[in-house]
């Protein structure tokens, strides 16, 4: 999952940092470059080491990136996750709850919500896409695909936000019709997940 979405951050790299220039310092992709370089290395398949630690792990190493906002934001998702153990078996509830956690993470570290032209517009609609389809009793792989079209559409509707948060809120009007920087990098992050688990997708 996670190599999934690093290999779409770089893939979109420079369309990020273009959209990071309309009201920000422009180095949005780089910075997400970073952490998830950051975020693959510290999240070792071979390790016998459990899911929870490597989470852990993972999310403060990410939070020590010079990345702003986008960083300490995913450090501290990534670091939430790993309230949640999923041991050896893991089922689509187990992802969700680990999820959940980690939004309940950034929650303590942020105050803005959905509608503040945020990465939260497309973070929170995706755990919230998560939960509903562990609850409905779907797959892991179905469960995510969910999230990764919630985290897309809340992307695209910040077109028609106006930014409340970070350099952006000084801009007001002059940032709508522009998609969150933020945001479409999170829609990248679960549609790169959803990817790397495609081929376990049910018929």
């Amino acid at each position: 999952m996670f190599a999934g979405a690093a290999k779409l951050i770089q893939e979109n790299c420079d369309a990020l940092s273009q959209l990071d220039c309309i009201g920000g310092d422009g180095d949005h992709g780089a910075k997400m470059l970073r952490v998830m370089e950051k975020l693959e290395a510290a999240i070792d398949p071979a390790s016998e080491r459990g899911t929870a630690s490597l989470l852990k792990e993972a999310g403060w190493t990410i939070m020590g990136v010079d990345g702003g906002a986008s960083s300490a934001i995913l450090g501290t998702l990534i670091a939430g996750m790993g309230d949640v153990e999923l041991g050896e078996e893991i089922d689509c509830g187990c992802i969700a709850r680990s999820f959940d956690a980690g939004l309940r993470a950034v929650a303590t570290r942020t105050k803005a919500k959905p509608g503040d032209k945020t990465m939260m517009d497309a973070l929170v609609p995706a755990v919230e896409a998560l939960g509903a389809a562990a609850s409905a009793g779907k797959s892991i792989a179905c469960a995510m695909s969910d999230a990764a079209a919630a985290a897309q559409m809340g992307a695209e509707s910040t077109k028609d936000l106006v930014a409340r948060y970070g350099r952006a809120k000084y801009l007001g009007e002059k940032t709508l019709g522009h998609p969150d920087a933020g945001a479409t990098s999170i829609a990248l992050l679960f549609r790169g997940f959803s990817a790397a688990l495609a081929p376990e997708q049910e018929n």
